[in-house]
């Protein structure tokens, strides 16, 4: 510190101008050491502000639906209405609405996930956010032989479904799943009852019992199955159980420590089926590619299930058919699009939206005379003018993101929003909103 002064000191007497120098009426002495100690305690103050915000921004697995205090500290303001291809949103138009960053995380830039070659199925048939259920209770489209319960989080918007257990939370109805379809869902991985993360598996199953659990460690009729483990190492597990497929499952891990998951992070998970193929992301990242993981004929999937481990699930997405894009915007004259996403309150491209922009920007780019208009659509929850606003700042967006990342030429896009006008289904069940939630791009 005495060096310093004695620095400054230097400088004053010999770098300033006389002139200047001479009409210094104070103490320059202790007005040096004044601002010097001044400076050093704002810079402590700043250290110490920015630890103690990293230590609130890690608290992650405090959610509502434990004691009062908890509740108290994490319940978010329930002021939303519809989300984009989430959950809901409120059409919020300040600046924390539209600065185009999820809650608790940095939002990635739209070119990481320029090798991202997932694209979401059309026509979606199981869409489950949570939304219709009470928190504390136990959702009402599943059925468990453990517990789990509906939470929200200080960090992530939305409603969750939490599970600790050693068990199992499966779709309580059989699911209906042609060759080709497309399963998708957020999760942030907890602490177990243990005290520390625990890892967990998600399951896409044939099941034995239409009714109830599938019990034991190879369950149903055949599977694929993923599990992060308590360190957060990815690895998958196939099987079919039955004489032709005796011998022919899979199993590996993904060794990479960056895709290895953590406690309080929240990823987004998408899986791709094709005629026995098995495709599984992580955010941008293609971690397995299974070209021929069921080859026996009567293998046909009808169940998802959470297991064996903590974790928090929402927006479990469901949707069948790879969308011919080129035919329906060049002969039909609209496509509409559900592969577009959006955070909740946020009108700022997610970056797992990048495949469909690029089959759409291809379309365009091999098409240089067509010209479309944008149009967001919203569900219709929360007020009608701000869902507006909300749906036409999406548009906006939407045209922004193929002009800047893409090339398109600006000129030959336009963009428009109409909130929750021209629903094509009721505004009644959770898939329905999302059915009402799109974009959609209209030739001129």
């Amino acid at each position: 510190m005495k060096s310093l002064i004695k620095f400054i000191l230097f400088i004053a007497i010999f770098i300033i101008p006389v002139n200047s120098f001479c009409q210094i009426n104070v103490n320059l002495k202790k007005k040096v050491v004044n601002q010097t100690n001044s400076r050093v305690n704002q810079a402590a103050d700043k250290t110490i502000s920015k630890g103690l915000d990293a230590a609130e921004d890690g608290v992650t697995d405090a959610v509502t639906g434990g004691d009062d205090k908890d509740q108290n500290l994490n319940k978010e303001t329930d002021n939303t209405s519809d989300d984009g291809n989430k959950s809901s949103d409120s059409g919020n138009t300040t600046d924390k609405a539209s600065n185009g960053k999820s809650s608790g995380q940095e939002q990635p830039s739209l070119q990481t996930y320029s090798k991202y070659d997932f694209i979401p199925g059309e026509k979606i048939i199981f869409y489950e956010d949570f939304s219709q259920d009470a928190i504390g209770d136990f959702p009402a489209l599943w059925n468990t032989n453990g517990s789990a319960e509906i939470v929200t989080t200080n960090l992530f918007p939305g409603n969750w479904m939490k599970f600790d257990c050693r068990e199992a939370i499966w779709t309580d109805a059989l699911l209906t799943l042609p060759d080709n379809y497309t399963i998708e869902f957020d999760v942030i991985p907890v602490k177990g009852s243990e005290g520390s993360m625990s890892g967990y598996s998600f399951r896409l199953m044939q099941s034995i019992n239409p009714k109830s659990y599938d019990h034991g460690a190879i369950p149903g009729k055949a599977a694929f199955c993923m599990s992060i483990e308590y360190f957060g190492r990815p690895g998958y597990r196939t099987y079919i159980n039955s004489d032709e497929g005796d011998g022919l499952g899979l199993s590996g891990y993904k060794e990479d420590d960056a895709l290895k998951q953590k406690e309080g992070q929240k990823y987004h998970m998408a899986l791709w089926y094709q005629k026995g193929r098995v495709r599984l992301y992580q955010d941008q990242n293609k971690m397995f590619d299974l070209p021929k993981a069921f080859t026996v004929a009567g293998v046909k999937m009808d169940r998802i299930r959470f297991e064996d481990g903590a974790a928090m699930v929402t927006n479990v997405r469901i949707a069948v058919g790879a969308p011919d894009m080129r035919n329906k915007l060049l002969t039909e004259g609209k496509l509409v699009t559900y592969g577009i996403y959006f955070d909740v309150n946020k009108d700022v491209v997610k970056p797992e939206s990048y495949s469909t922009l690029k089959s759409i920007a291809g379309i365009l780019t091999e098409n240089p005379d067509v010209r479309v208009k944008i149009v967001g659509y919203t569900d219709s929850d929360g007020a009608d003018a701000a869902n507006l606003d909300l749906s036409k700042r999406r548009g906006s967006s939407v045209k922004n993101e193929l002009v800047k990342t893409f090339g398109i030429d600006a000129s030959r896009l336009e963009s428009d929003g109409l909130g929750e006008g021209q629903p094509i289904a009721p505004n009644d069940t959770p898939a329905n909103k999302a059915l009402n939630r799109r974009v959609e791009f209209i030739k001129l």
